[in-house]
């Protein structure tokens, strides 16, 4: 299996037969690894650029790169962006790593009220928190695409992205499942759809109206009632195999 390295800076003009160098922290990374001269390897810019190349040379902080491809992927559809709640013990940033690895597109971290953990002043690093494990948890799973993370969101905020697609909130007393939810509106061509996860003492009541006065919808995931690490994770799964995103276990892109 090849490694994914990313490399923000990417030129997206490379082709089959060019030679590109990779610096610091990720070229560390290969030698970490134990990458010998012939492997192979992919890079990728975060956005859908992908380069299948081998290993031409390793330094300690550089890598010597030959092109074999050169592709870009298209973002999957529907787009998923979750909505999560702060969470204490490190539980939001499980669920934003599991939740990447499955296929997440963007996460919206959300001070819920019944939030036991808070960001406070210290939102801009949480959120950078938030985007170095989305990272590490894209290359893990070879993912072209790292989710973006936006910044903190109160719940107004929240209910006012119901204006650019469906907001399904995650709720055990749901009164429609999710997929009975998801065959009302089909994903085919739906482009995005946002997810909310409440915190381990749920979704306030006054938050469930705001969202249902947006358009929001509640919906349950059957008779399990899962902890705010796991719940994206599962439902981003039965979305995307009830899409049929799943249905190939190799990411296909146009080559450039």
């Amino acid at each position: 299996m090849a490694w994914l390295y990313l490399v923000e800076d990417l030129d997206e003009a490379l082709r089959a037969g060019d030679v590109t160098q990779v610096r610091g922290a990720e070229a560390k990374h290969m030698g970490v690894a134990r990458m010998r001269v012939g492997e192979h390897l992919q890079l990728g810019n975060g956005r859908g650029f992908v380069v299948d190349g081998e290993l031409a040379a390793l330094e300690r902080d550089l890598a010597v790169v030959n092109v074999l491809r050169a592709s870009r992927v298209p973002e999957p559809e529907p787009r998923v962006v979750v909505v999560q709640a702060l969470a204490k013990a490190g539980r939001d940033d499980l669920a934003v790593q599991v939740a990447t690895e499955l296929g997440a597109a963007a996460f919206v971290p959300w001070q819920a009220k019944r939030s036991v953990s808070r960001w406070d002043q210290k939102a801009e690093k949480g959120r950078e928190r938030w985007a170095a494990v989305a990272r590490e948890a894209s290359k893990q799973s070879l993912s072209p695409w790292v989710p973006d993370v936006a910044a903190l969101h109160s719940t107004a905020q929240v209910a006012g992205l119901a204006a650019e697609g469906p907001l399904l909130v995650l709720d055990p007393l749901g009164d429609i499942s999710l997929r009975d939810a998801l065959e009302e509106r089909p994903t085919a061509g739906l482009g995005r759809l946002t997810l909310v996860v409440g915190p381990e003492g749920g979704i306030d009541g006054s938050e469930f109206e705001m969202f249902e006065a947006a358009g929001g919808r509640r919906v349950h995931l059957g008779a399990s009632v899962l902890r705010t690490s796991s719940a994206a994770p599962a439902a981003i799964a039965a979305i995307l195999a009830l899409s049929g995103s799943w249905d190939s276990r190799l990411r296909s892109g146009a080559e450039s």
